[in-house]
């Protein structure tokens, strides 16, 4: 169960009962926090909800990765140094990085989190 419309469907029903917003707000593109208005505590129900979706097993960080914005070797002056570049990297192999490499402003780490994510971690894991 590899195709990308099944993922995208399962994820959508995960994301609409976690977040209590309407299906038509789900697009591939949709920000988890800034259009969606996801809730840190939201990141744990959505974890949830897609582990017991998809019969997979997330592990803690491992789809929204931790102590990124709290490290000073990863942020200094307000922005993702090239270090935390390469973490985030390392910890979201799945994950497109141009927009933070281009301005790594911490401010902008939340547009990172978008549907289109999710759907390719868990088409990674799927494999």
């Amino acid at each position: 169960m590899t195709d990308m419309n099944e993922i995208f469907d399962k994820i959508k029903v995960c994301l609409v009962d976690a977040l209590g917003v309407d299906e038509e707000e789900i697009t591939p593109q949709a920000r988890l926090i800034d259009d969606l208005g996801a809730e840190s505590i939201d990141f744990l129900d959505i974890v949830f909800r897609l582990e017991k979706s998809f019969g997979i097993k997330i592990p803690r960080g491992g789809l929204f990765p931790e102590n990124i914005l709290s490290n000073d070797t990863y942020v200094k002056e307000g922005k993702v140094t090239e270090q935390g570049i390469a973490e985030l990297k390392k910890r979201m192999p799945y994950a497109d990085l141009t927009a933070i490499e281009k301005d790594p402003r911490v401010s902008n780490f939340s547009s990172l989190f978008t549907v289109e994510l999710i759907c390719r971690y868990v088409e990674k894991v799927l494999g």
